[in-house]
């Protein structure tokens, strides 16, 4: 799980939230039940103690007595959970059958008073809610007192209380997970604009558009309205970068052929050392500005993703420009390109490459040159150069470089393979130099991220 994610650390806030939301909840409807069952209990407590101060007598002799007894079986059986005792003068005593031989303590309390309802200790250590009351019997000839007490036991209430969260637990669960799937399903839609400005970001850096579109909720707006104008300032900055770089290459080619005409001025007066020398520091200034110029032109394409390129249709270019040249008609020249696959930078950046390393391959080949460019994951793809010259030994890859050539017997300035690896890695992309083992020579193999299917 990512903590940083924004849509785990919503998700987890809302989903605690609604914990504690239910919890609070489930303790309060358990509270109010409570409260309602012992008024409900208490309710039906005062209806027995008014039956049975209904029916309390006294004898003549004074023996106090009842007409008729409570009718509910609990009050029979002993220990049944409902009890009820009467306390009359001279420490007269009528309890229920199911007190069997226990009395329940009482509290005086004069005659006339509501019904008091309270907790005591009953028998076999139970609690009783009890309901008691002091009465006068007006038929005697002297006021007599009665204390009448009706209780019930604590566990009959507990049943009940189970009986309702065995219902309600489950019930508070159930809603609890629809809530978090509603909760869920509400971030999702609430975070659907930045993954949509996510997708148009991809778009804009494969090069399928330059703006992102407005058409976002207000929240996102200021965002989206702050990259526009960082892409714009970007586009504008790569474009003055590519003319500074067109101005920097025009003016150095007069320098260069001055130098030139000096360096042949000198051969014509005798001076063949010196001309030679001259010719050799040009040489060497222009390919470092080649290599330079070309560096930072794909730098800039590759950070900004200026377009996308099919690549099928620059290896056919560069094909088509390679076979002119001397030699090259007697190779038999192997293209295998996938359809629909993309280059997702300049065209010319990767005819660069695929001139530099083709025409590499076309100095040092016997007779075959085998090309494959294929997709290699979800967002990669590879080109593999293949030849069947004598091969580049693994000790010299790190020569080519810093830009050496590692072999002086062919014609070349030994910078093309240098250039191609410079433009890869300004692409963020791999190169790798080994030793073909079908056709037995060099085999450059080339991996490129982000690879884009044209529409």
């Amino acid at each position: 799980m990512n903590r940083r994610s924004l849509l785990v650390r919503l998700g987890c806030a809302a989903a605690l939230m609604i914990l504690l939301a239910l919890a609070a909840g489930g303790a309060g409807l358990t509270l109010i039940f409570d409260r309602q069952m012992e008024r409900r209990a208490v309710a039906e407590l005062s209806l027995y103690l008014k039956a049975l101060a209904a029916q309390v007598r006294l004898d003549a002799d004074g023996t106090m007595g009842l007409e008729a007894t409570p009718s509910d079986p609990r009050f029979e059986q002993p220990y049944g959970g409902l009890y009820w005792q009467i306390d009359g003068p001279g420490r007269q005593q009528l309890r229920s059958r199911s007190l069997w031989d226990e009395a329940l303590p009482t509290v005086d309390t004069p005659p006339g008073r509501p019904l008091r309802a309270r907790w005591i200790d009953g028998p076999e250590r139970s609690r009783l809610l009890s309901v008691e009351r002091t009465i006068v019997l007006d038929d005697t000839a002297t006021d007599t007192k009665v204390h009448l007490l009706v209780a019930l036991d604590r566990a009959d209430l507990q049943a009940e209380r189970r009986s309702f969260l065995s219902l309600l637990v489950p019930s508070l669960v159930g809603l609890g997970l629809l809530l978090i799937i509603a909760m869920a399903g509400f971030i999702h839609l609430a975070l659907r604009p930045f993954r949509d400005l996510q997708a148009h970001l991809q778009a804009v850096r494969s090069g399928h558009g330059r703006e992102l579109p407005r058409g976002v909720p207000d929240e996102v707006q200021p965002v989206v309205d702050e990259l526009n104008r960082l892409l714009a300032f970007h586009d504008a900055s790569l474009e003055r970068a590519r003319t500074q770089a067109g101005d920097l290459a025009h003016g150095l080619k007069t320098p260069l052929a001055v130098m030139g005409a000096a360096a042949r001025r000198a051969r014509d007066g005798g001076q063949a050392a010196l001309a030679d020398e001259i010719d050799e520091q040009v040489g060497a200034m222009r390919r470092q500005v080649d290599r330079t110029l070309a560096r930072a032109r794909a730098g800039m394409a590759a950070a900004l993703g200026y377009r996308s390129t099919p690549v099928g249709d620059a290896v056919n270019k560069t094909l088509r420009a390679l076979q002119t040249l001397p030699g090259a008609q007697s190779l038999d020249w192997d293209a295998e390109v996938a359809p629909g696959l993309c280059f997702a930078g300049d065209e010319g950046d990767l005819m660069e490459i695929l001139g530099n390393l083709l025409d590499n391959a076309r100095k040092w080949a016997h007779g075959q040159i085998r090309l494959v460019a294929r997709e290699a994951g979800a967002r990669d793809w590879t080109l593999v150069i293949e030849d069947d010259g004598p091969g580049l030994p693994e000790d010299e890859a790190l020569r080519i470089e810093r830009g050496r050539r590692w072999d002086e017997s062919r014609p070349g300035t030994g910078f093309g393979l240098a250039i191609a690896r410079d433009l890869v890695e300004a692409y963020r992309g791999v190169i790798g130099f080994s030793r073909s083992p079908d056709l037995g020579g060099l085999r450059v193999s080339i991996t490129l991220p982000g690879h884009q299917k044209k529409e």
